[in-house]
């Protein structure tokens, strides 16, 4: 599987880059002298920026990003047009390339159609139910052992703490081995390559994010290259093993390149999403404490009935889930995800020529009041099965969607469940200053994060 599948029927060669006059039959933003000062202006409250913009030009708007021009779609229908892709009209690759091609290349994400499809087939064996059951296994004791390191009633920043235990977790989940003494240069060559993905600068020139990003792919690049021939052949449970043994439907082994990409991508959105989306959780929680109480009985309702949790009685946390999509739908991981448009199309009455790079933005659809009646307002029973009844399919996408629907889904709900199932019960979490907005709070690009580190105490009841 070294040589990369054809997808050529549906890609077509020279694919032309739209610019400003090709796009401004869509009403939009104008030609600026200065394109670099608006980028910056978006970065710094990316979802004010969105709101604007969708409130000026409606739901299909022209806009320029690092100098390059686009379009945006908003709404669930636009969500299910380009995540669903029925009839293939965009790419994936060439969408997130310019994005990631120095950082994350040929990750699953950056894949297209047959290329797409077989892949994520060989990778699916490392997410079947006796894996996550041995990975229920291994996070339940890094969960312990995490969590009665942290302070109880002294005030703390969750979000470097959480980092630091997610970053533990992925390792005994996906490596099966604690980190070693590379652990600090690991997490570091993440947060680089995470950082250099909304560099202004796109070149890794020296002294830069990119040069940082690119320099911490190389070190992981050569991380996971020493350690496959050790997996190779062996019986494994965690992940690094089981995609190093995976075989495709002709029963050929990935490629060392292609688990060395595999693997990058999938420890970054292990980490660094998980990161960011128990974060968003404990802030709403911090937030509304009432929704902890109702959390701490869902979670004694197990004890009384099963004594623990288990990998079988996981999904009886129903309003846990509730609250975690929730959080996801005010502050997904993934703010917006772009494609290029393969072919012409028509949307909304608005004709969109071939090569034009397309974004659909969770933030502003994850609001609309006609899927979500008071946007703004935390609540998690939106979610209940009666609530959620004939809502529109992708008007919450924070996992995607189609055949591109992220493959660790489940085990993120999986260890968020865990997680929070540890934390409170028999403790609540206080935040140590008053929680504003989404806006005014987080940082949403690259991954949403909380500015301040998110302060809080962890106090015995």
């Amino acid at each position: 599987m070294n040589v990369p599948v054809q997808n050529s029927e549906f890609i077509p060669a020279n694919l032309p880059d739209p610019g400003y006059d090709d796009l401004k039959h869509i009403p939009g933003m104008k030609r600026v002298r200065f394109p670099l000062f608006r980028t910056l202006k978006f970065l710094a409250n990316p979802l004010g920026a969105s709101r604007d913009l969708v409130e000026a030009y409606g739901s299909v708007f022209r806009r320029q990003d690092i100098g390059r021009w686009g379009v945006s779609l908003i709404g669930a229908d636009a969500n299910e047009l380009v995540l669903f892709n029925r009839d293939k009209l965009f790419s994936n690759d060439l969408g997130w390339t310019p994005i990631l091609e120095l950082l994350f290349p040929r990750g699953l994400m950056l894949m297209d159609f047959e290329e797409h499809r077989i892949h994520r087939k060989t990778l699916t064996v490392a997410f079947k139910t006796e894996p996550m059951r041995h990975y229920f296994a291994q996070l339940d004791d890094g969960i312990t052992r995490g969590l009665e390191k942290w302070e109880r009633d002294t005030s703390f920043k969750f979000y470097p703490a959480i980092k630091s235990l997610t970053l533990d977790l992925a390792a005994t989940s996906f490596l099966g081995v604690p980190w070693g003494p590379e652990a600090q240069r690991i997490n570091k060559a993440f947060c680089d390559m995470v950082a250099a993905s909304v560099a202004v600068i796109r070149k890794p020139l020296p002294f830069t994010a990119m040069k940082r990003g690119v320099d911490g792919r190389a070190f992981m690049c050569e991380y996971f290259g020493r350690e496959i021939p050790k997996r190779r052949g062996k019986q494994g449970d965690d992940i690094f093993s089981q995609v190093c043994n995976a075989t495709n439907e002709d029963g050929e082994l990935l490629g060392n390149q292609d688990i060395i990409d595999h693997m990058n991508f999938l420890m970054m959105a292990a980490h660094d999403t998980t990161t960011s989306s128990i974060s968003s959780m404990l802030w709403c929680l911090a937030k509304h404490p009432e929704w902890q109480d109702r959390l701490r009985a869902e979670i004694a309702g197990i004890r009384a009935r099963h004594g623990r949790l288990t990998y079988d009685n996981i999904g009886e946390m129903e309003l846990t889930e509730q609250v975690f999509k929730e959080a996801l739908r005010l502050i997904p991981p993934v703010p917006s995800m772009p494609r290029r448009a393969l072919r012409s199309f028509t949307f909304q009455n608005h004709v969109i020529p071939a090569g034009t790079h397309i974004g659909v933005n969770q933030m502003v659809s994850h609001r609309m009041p006609e899927h979500w009646p008071d946007p703004e307002t935390f609540d998690p029973t939106r979610f209940s099965a009666e609530n959620s009844r004939g809502r529109h399919k992708y008007a919450w996408v924070p996992f995607g969607g189609g055949a591109h629907m992220c493959l660790g889904q489940h085990f993120a709900y999986m260890q968020v469940k865990m997680f929070f199932f540890a934390l409170l019960e028999g403790h609540r979490v206080v935040a140590d200053k008053a929680l504003g907005s989404v806006e005014s709070d987080f940082t949403m690009f690259p991954i949403p994060k909380p500015k301040d580190g998110l302060p809080v105490r962890i106090e015995a009841i």
